[in-house]
């Protein structure tokens, strides 16, 4: 989390910034999703572990974490100054479409749904995986609103196009 904020500082100015009722929805929904998949509320409400992880199994879905987490950063870094933790245009905005954004349009996201979904199997407990579904909601509803307004910004004939060859939050998947 520092780090992220700390590299933050590199970001572009902003030249418009998108604040819609989707907005208020995506952020309501990772907030709850926050406050379920945090380890004390499962303690609070004196939820008990669903299934047993194991050692070998902890490790394992450590390492699945790391791997989203090492997404989201190559996707960071490959946006460089066009990152922005809002749905807004920088200074000088283009559709960026190589690194990890030539697999999957929103990386960013699906490197946090991974990590998410590997902390919550970790956590164990059912409150913790429906805050990783909350979260994942919110970002899926955060990314359908960022696709309108790059659309609507960068003009619908190239996000169109990136939207054909690419897909929204889940590397591979054919396209329709």
């Amino acid at each position: 989390m520092v780090s992220w904020a700390a590299a933050s500082l590199w970001s572009g100015r902003t030249e418009k910034r998108d604040t819609t009722y989707e907005t208020w929805t995506y952020r309501a929904l990772i907030c709850a999703g926050a406050i379920l998949i945090a380890p004390w509320t499962a303690q609070l409400l004196g939820e008990k572990p669903t299934w047993q992880v194991g050692s070998y199994g902890a490790y394992a879905l450590v390492g699945v974490m790391l791997l989203g987490l090492a997404l989201t950063w190559w996707a960071r870094i490959e946006l460089g100054r066009l990152w922005s933790s809002a749905i807004a245009r920088k200074e000088e905005h283009r559709l960026v479409d190589t690194g990890p954004y030539a697999f999957v349009r929103h990386p960013i996201y699906t490197g946090l749904i991974i990590a998410l979904l590997a902390t919550a199997a970790t956590e164990a407990t059912i409150l913790a995986l429906l805050g990783a579904v909350f979260i994942a909601v919110g970002l899926w509803v955060k990314a359908r609103a960022e696709e309108r307004f790059l659309s609507a910004e960068l003009g619908p004939d190239a996000y169109e196009s990136y939207r054909r060859r690419v897909p929204m939050l889940v590397p591979f998947l054919p396209l329709r």
